[in-house]
């Protein structure tokens, strides 16, 4: 396909159509208040991303619960405090003509006891000294994305995505290697899966018809295996329990190296599945214009820009100026980031990224 398919519209099973088919990926940037309110920083960075041509904006990881937070100023939709902050960024983003998602996030095992999180490990042995969670707890934490998809809801987003990727609390629940667990929550796939599928069609009955659910999925690393993984992914889109599934992979060109699918790429694996009314889209290493539209070729419906969004925050207007756009080659100073308008907050963030700031810039 040419770049110019990159403008074609998407419909998605609930809610409206995409304008065009690049989707922002969800961008941890730390700029939030330390209670989890969007701050000023927060909306001026909505408002760079709202002007810059995308069909769909995620928010960054925002924690369900206060307990599960995993970094330093995460923003927050835990509270109905939280929903003055969010109503005005869906709002922004609407105004910019795109739609918006909040990524619904609980930490499981990784929340981070310095800001406040409460590790909730699915196993015993997942952090030393601390108990798996109860079954209750598991039930409390599926209430929590549940509850906070309504809150979404409230404050105006066109829907929520799901974060069951990097061994936070759902992808956690899905390895059969940090989750070693006997109540209905643990043991075969089926088990292991419950978390997810209970937070999804809990959303989808109290959010209603017209809300987007999307679900970002990994597939390396935490003992997650690609096989079960595919297999859910059938089920998940032989019912249609979301809108799209955003595959988070460090490389969209990335080949898997062992098992059944040795040789394939990962994409195939899974844009090979028969999936209904859902899309697909993925991110990993798209910062060209002629990568984002490979990967309709690959099958994709959509392409998920992570890192080319932070270089260039209107990263789609750019693609349609310029045919052969390639996005800046990392990593920059921070006195770039700062004339594009990123926050000194954020700009501290991506200094602990590897290769993204150029070590010792100002």
């Amino acid at each position: 396909m040419s770049v110019s398919d990159l403008f074609q519209p998407l419909t998605l099973l609930h809610g409206p159509p995409m304008r065009n088919r690049f989707m922002l990926a969800p961008l941890t940037n730390q700029q939030s208040g330390y209670d989890g309110t969007a701050s000023e920083y927060d909306q001026q960075w909505m408002e760079q991303l709202a002007q810059g041509g995308y069909a769909l904006i995620q928010t960054c990881a925002t924690t369900v619960e206060a307990g599960g937070i995993a970094f330093a100023r995460q923003l927050g939709i835990h509270s109905d405090a939280h929903l003055p902050g969010l109503t005005r960024i869906a709002t922004t983003i609407r105004d910019g003509g795109g739609l918006s998602a909040v990524q619904l996030h609980h930490a499981g095992h990784r929340a981070n006891p310095i800001f406040g999180g409460i590790p909730a490990p699915a196993s015993s042995y997942t952090v030393p000294g601390v108990r798996a969670i109860p079954t209750e707890v598991v039930e409390r934490i599926r209430d929590s994305f549940i509850t906070a998809a309504k809150r979404a809801q409230m404050a105006g987003f066109d829907g929520v995505a799901v974060h069951g990727a990097f061994g936070w609390i759902l992808s956690e629940f899905l390895s059969p290697e940090l989750n070693d667990r006997r109540d209905r929550y643990g043991g075969s796939m089926e088990n292991r899966a419950r978390l997810t599928m209970e937070v999804i069609e809990g959303i989808r009955r109290a959010c209603g018809p017209d809300f987007q659910i999307g679900w970002r999925l990994s597939i390396e690393r935490y003992g997650l295996q690609l096989d079960e993984l595919r297999e859910l992914t059938a089920e998940i889109f032989n019912r249609e329990l979301i809108d799209y599934l955003d595959l988070a992979l460090w490389d969209s060109a990335q080949v898997v190296r062992e098992g059944t699918f040795r040789g394939k790429s990962m994409l195939s694996v899974f844009t090979s599945l028969p999936r209904k009314g859902v899309r697909v889209g993925a991110a990993g290493k798209i910062m060209s214009a002629h990568r984002a539209a490979r990967l309709l070729d690959e099958g994709c419906d959509f392409a998920l820009i992570a890192r080319a969004g932070i270089l260039q925050r209107d990263f789609p207007l750019q693609v349609m100026a310029d045919p052969r756009y390639e996005s800046p080659t990392l990593p920059v100073t921070a006195a770039y980031l700062r004339r594009g308008g990123l926050s000194e907050r954020f700009i501290n963030h991506l200094r602990g990224w590897p290769s993204f700031v150029l070590p010792g810039s100002l």
